[in-house]
């Protein structure tokens, strides 16, 4: 296992972290440069562990925001139909339950495009999005949705409350995760909250991460990997409750976790079953999460010999989604264009850069067509349903996807 180089404390309760997973020198997972660009790239060491007393899983090293989020942050949230439909659902489920009072408000933690406040916004309810990317800012202002270009903190947060009110429900889809100071959020949250509303997030689960070993969820801006545990305490150790949970199929597995104030709301069953379900998986144990490293240097050696194999005998491989999660697995198996010629990808604003650190050309869907290769290695596995429907013709034509969660295999 790897030695601790320096005592690392939790960022959720001051606890020892134990390092059990080391991915070595990753760059930043969005930083998708022009081909010809000789800036410096930046890079961090990508290692994750677990905190002794509150169970949360962290990386021990944290990136800072302002290199992450930022004018040309590339991903858009409805860049896919699957989560267009996940963000059109939610907002209803808001309006039904939680947004039936006279004049309601929800703020939105990290909107991204305004995908999930657009349906909020026709239903013409008061709302607020906080993103401090202005790129996919100014994408939800061309909808009519209220933005405000800001990181939600303490500060931010006691503002609104004081220009608009409180909030009923505050939201944030795969946000939370990426904010390794807590603290302020929670402050916000308090200042922001109405005393009966709800702060409702979603990120992905550690439980399917370790089932599945996608390995690849753990990059620069997934600085925690929630739990029910890990939030039960995060809730507690700030003055909140969790209310409810519930398991989500999109982005390879999530959880939605419901937080009210303390004592305002009677826990829904769900919470005892998650609860229960990872006591008996062992979910939080340090021994799990060090059999999880295991296999993730197993299927690291797996694909590297099935991509080399295929390139001796002379088959055209290319990647499909130039995903952020992708940067892990080709920097920490040293992937780059002598195993993967190129990736496909739908996002203008990723198209004819190259990929962070191991600079694989990222190309637009018509050269996938032009001609096909012989296999597509599948960096975009949480849409492959979507995916594998789009590009039928490619599977017809004799064409293979290789995956690599749970397992390395040619589907």
């Amino acid at each position: 296992m790897p030695n601790e180089p320096v005592a690392v404390t939790c960022k959720v309760c001051g606890g020892h972290v134990h390092e059990f997973l080391d991915l070595g020198r990753q760059p930043l997972s969005d930083a998708f440069r022009e081909p010809e660009s000789v800036a410096p790239e930046f890079f961090f060491r990508l290692a994750v562990g677990r905190c002794e007393s509150c169970t949360m899983v962290q990386l021990t090293e944290s990136v800072p925001r302002e290199k992450m989020f930022h004018e040309d942050y590339p991903y858009h949230s409805s860049g896919s139909a699957v989560m267009r439909a996940h963000f059109a659902t939610v907002a209803r489920r808001f309006l039904d339950t939680e947004l039936a009072v006279p004049d309601p408000f929800i703020v939105e933690m990290g909107c991204n495009d305004g995908v999930m406040l657009a349906t909020i916004n026709q239903a013409g309810v008061r709302h607020l999005g906080f993103e401090p990317s202005n790129g996919v800012a100014e994408a939800a202002r061309a909808q009519g949705i209220r933005v405000r270009t800001a990181f939600f903190e303490e500060e931010t947060a006691a503002r609104v409350r004081a220009q608009e009110g409180p909030a009923q429900v505050i939201y944030a889809a795969n946000t939370m995760c990426h904010i390794p100071y807590p603290e302020s959020i929670f402050r916000g949250v308090d200042a922001l909250l109405a005393p009966d509303g709800v702060f409702v997030f979603e990120d992905p689960y550690l439980g399917d991460l370790v089932a599945k070993t996608s390995f690849d969820q753990i990059y620069d801006e997934h600085f925690f990997l929630f739990s029910g545990h890990s939030v039960r305490a995060m809730a507690e150790h700030y003055g909140f409750q969790l209310v409810d949970v519930d398991r989500l199929a999109v982005h390879g597995g999530e959880v939605r976790y419901t937080l009210a104030r303390a004592g305002a709301r009677v826990p829904s069953a769900a919470v005892a079953g998650l609860l229960a379900e990872e006591d008996a998986s062992g979910l939080s144990d340090l021994t799990t999460l060090r059999r999880f490293g295991d296999s993730v240097l197993r299927v690291r050696d797996d694909l590297v010999a099935l991509l080399r194999r295929l390139r001796a005998e002379g088959s055209l491989v290319v990647a499909y989604g130039a995903t952020a999660k992708s940067a892990t697995v080709t920097n920490f198996c040293g992937i780059g264009p002598e195993l993967v010629s190129y990736v496909c990808d739908s996002t203008p604003a990723k198209q004819h850069r190259i990929t962070p650190g191991k600079h694989i050309p990222v190309r637009p869907p018509t050269a996938f067509r032009d001609p096909y290769p012989d296999y597509a290695l599948l960096f975009a596995w949480n849409h492959a349903d979507e995916i594998m429907a789009k590009e039928e013709e490619f599977r017809r034509r004799g064409g293979q996807w290789i995956s690599y969660v749970p397992d390395v295999r040619v589907l």
